[in-house]
């Protein structure tokens, strides 16, 4: 049975940094799209960054040069690195991932068929 399991989430200033982890079982990440969504207080959730099986990654606008998607095959695990973060960054994040390759941009969650089950990110 396929789990995600994010961790590394937390409260910090704005500027900061935090690393977030997405250990998966079940299924092993490098072999189709990856994905990191967040949904804000209010808001609709959103895709992030996105990572497919070649290692290519997308970004939304909003986080472009401070946020990077990686992934680590051997621990079949799946990074967000978020570097200056800003208060408008708060939210739950999600790790997903899908049966499919990456289509595109932006992602749309109701084609990611796993998820974990969040991790909080506070900004302020």
């Amino acid at each position: 049975h396929v789990q995600l399991v994010e961790s590394g989430g937390g409260s910090v200033q704005a500027g900061g940094s935090l690393r977030l982890a997405c250990a998966a079982s079940g299924h092993t990440i490098s072999r189709n799209c990856m994905g990191w969504f967040r949904q804000g207080p209010g808001k609709e959730r959103e895709g992030v960054a996105i990572i497919d099986r070649d290692g290519g990654s997308t970004y939304a606008d909003s986080v472009k040069g401070r946020f990077t998607i990686s992934r680590d095959n051997t621990k079949n695990t799946l990074y967000l690195q978020m570097n200056s973060l800003k208060v408008e960054d708060t939210g739950t994040y999600y790790c997903a991932a899908k049966r499919w390759n990456c289509a595109g941009w932006p992602p749309d969650s109701n084609y990611y068929n796993y998820w974990g089950q969040g991790t909080q990110v506070t900004v302020s």
